[in-house]
């Protein structure tokens, strides 16, 4: 008697890794685990300007507003909102030195995706007042405000 107990003991035994694991997970559902081994990307949320708020900004002469286009610069020679300044999302991080702490700073781009990206690394260096121009480049256009152009790329 006693060594079918010890037998059955052994077998419930042998069977708790069994029960011990977790039930299949459909793929792409993130398992808890998965997401604390990966760190979260960073989201930046910023104001959204809109272009004729950005227009009150820039004439407003006690206003310390810095225009900050991060497209390419041949993006920005084509036409860029008047006053901006071009400093390419992937040169942001090295050319902060540019970019005034104390201003607000309104980012765009041409759809928003880079001007996000630029806002995330301004935000990691200390910058807090970050707004993002509703509609980027395309908004600007299509509200029907002037647009500057340089004769050859700022960079």
């Amino acid at each position: 008697m006693m060594r079918r107990s010890f037998i059955g003991l052994l077998g419930v035994l042998a069977a708790c890794p069994l029960f011990a694991q977790s039930p299949p997970v459909p793929e792409g559902v993130p398992t808890p685990n998965a997401a604390a081994a990966q760190p979260a990307t960073p989201v930046v949320s910023v104001a959204q300007v809109s272009p004729d708020s950005l227009l009150k900004m820039q004439a407003d002469k006690d206003s310390r507003v810095f225009v900050l286009d991060v497209r390419k610069p041949a993006e920005y020679a084509e036409g860029h909102v008047p006053g901006a300044v071009n400093i390419p999302y992937d040169q942001v991080a090295s050319r902060l030195d540019e970019i005034p702490k104390d201003d607000e700073i309104v980012l765009y781009c041409h759809s928003g995706r880079r001007a996000g990206l630029a806002a995330e690394t301004l935000a990691a260096n200390g910058y807090t007042k970050l707004a993002h121009l509703e509609g980027d480049m395309r908004g600007w256009q299509k509200a029907g405000r002037a647009v500057q152009a340089s004769a050859e790329p700022a960079n």
